[in-house]
């Protein structure tokens, strides 16, 4: 399981970060931020199972991360961390969805039961999701599998378009929620098929009704709601990435995820649909073997193409020039190039081979190793020079990323080229 850690005090995170037995327990502590708004594209880079969050925090507090992750990434699970004088900011995130609520001071006796039991619901969960899905697959006159086939038929050419807004009344009418303001059609294939559909249709059976899956020949399509073109986006790109990692976790292979347009009317879902469509074929004629992610930009022209690595280039560019900085996000180098900050997270990770938050962490460590070989500055010195304001963070980071400390590194390789 995969862990996020949201604070604005730095003493709480290095408390948590270094006094928590990682290494001895079954979760990865995979990044930390200081504020919801340095950690919202963050954890959408890192993709974390659970996310630990303070209340108080400057710009985007942990009411409003809360808030977000519930509305665009339901299947996060949450763990609250807050002082004895905010029950009324905890009341507000249980209601949100929060899982847990720890008050501050925490020992790491009590991290480790809490994280388990968030680890077990969230286990639990899945497990339940996917013997739902399993069971309606052999009950053919169950009102699920109905929805699921209406769900499809709004993904069939044969269909005329003006039905597709009589299909969303139905399902409607059978309590699923799907009119919206925006759509956007996801279309996946793998291998094996039972597996990956189960584990597709649990993950949107999680979502809490922003996603629908119906099962195709090839394996899954998805249908997206969202308030706004951009909500839609940030779904659909982050429920893409969740899906690749769990199925993956099904031991499939073969994964291909077409993302197709945004539409606004019923009546384009399946103009969507054929664009998510025609890009996953075009992943099976790369034949990768890894798992892929493309869009579809409004103009209709395909994400993953010369233009496309020629923005990633740009933006490794940019990040080269501006790594040192320590307050540089995704947000700043998406904008730089001119993508949204899901797009820019997803397109980069495809087409670099490494998130952006390794991407980043990369650069940062391979200056210091090579300032480490070759000066005798302080690694506390070092660490500000390549972006870390916390020395102690930046510490954790290159032991666990070298395994070992800068000050054991600089006896074993200084004065050595590496």
């Amino acid at each position: 399981m995969k862990v996020f850690l949201v604070d604005d005090e730095i003493v709480v995170r290095e408390g948590i970060r270094e006094s928590f037995p990682w290494d001895d327990t079954p979760y990865t502590l995979v990044g930390e931020a200081p504020d919801g708004e340095v950690a919202l594209p963050m954890i959408r880079d890192t993709n974390p199972d659970i996310v630990i969050t303070d209340i108080k925090m400057p710009f985007m507090d942990g009411i409003e991360l809360c808030r977000t992750i519930r509305a665009q990434m339901p299947w996060i699970g949450i763990i609250v961390l807050s002082g004895y004088d905010e029950f009324e900011y905890a009341r507000q995130c249980i209601q949100l969805g929060v899982r847990e609520y720890l008050l501050k001071p925490i020992n790491a006796e009590e991290l480790k039961d809490v994280l388990d039991k968030v680890s077990t619901q969230l286990k639990d969960e899945r497990k339940n999701f996917e013997h739902a899905v399993s069971l309606r697959a052999r009950m053919n006159n169950d009102g699920k599998f109905l929805k699921e086939k209406l769900i499809g038929s709004l993904f069939n050419e044969e269909a005329a378009e003006e039905d597709a807004a009589n299909v969303l009344k139905q399902l409607s009418g059978m309590g699923c929620p799907v009119p919206a303001p925006c759509y956007v059609v996801m279309d996946a294939a793998f291998v094996p098929k039972s597996e990956g559909v189960e584990a597709a249709a649990a993950l949107a059976s999680s979502s809490g009704g922003i996603v629908h899956a119906s099962p195709s020949r090839a394996g899954t399509r998805l249908l997206v709601l969202g308030n706004t073109p951009e909500d839609a986006e940030e779904r659909a790109y982050a429920f893409a990435t969740s899906l690749v990692r769990e199925l993956e976790r099904s031991r499939c292979e073969k994964v291909r995820v077409g993302i197709g347009d945004i539409v606004q009317e019923p009546e384009k879902i399946l103009k969507s649909f054929k664009a998510a469509r025609h890009i996953r074929h075009i992943l099976e004629e790369k034949d990768e073997d890894c798992a892929m992610i493309l869009g579809v930009r409004e103009m209709g022209e395909v994400a993953g193409d010369a233009k496309s690595s020629s923005v990633i280039q740009e933006a490794r560019l940019y990040m080269a020039q501006n790594f040192t900085n320590p307050n540089l996000m995704l947000q700043d180098v998406a904008k730089a190039v001119g993508m949204s900050n899901s797009r820019f997270s997803t397109v980069f990770s495809q087409q670099n081979g490494q998130t952006f938050t390794e991407y980043l962490m990369y650069l940062r460590l391979n200056k210091a190793k090579e300032m480490l070989r070759s000066t005798g500055i302080r690694s506390s010195q070092i660490a500000r020079e390549v972006g870390y304001n916390d020395a102690h963070y930046f510490s954790y980071i290159f032991k666990k990323n070298t395994g070992l400390t800068p000050s054991d590194y600089r006896v074993q390789y200084q004065n050595q080229p590496e």
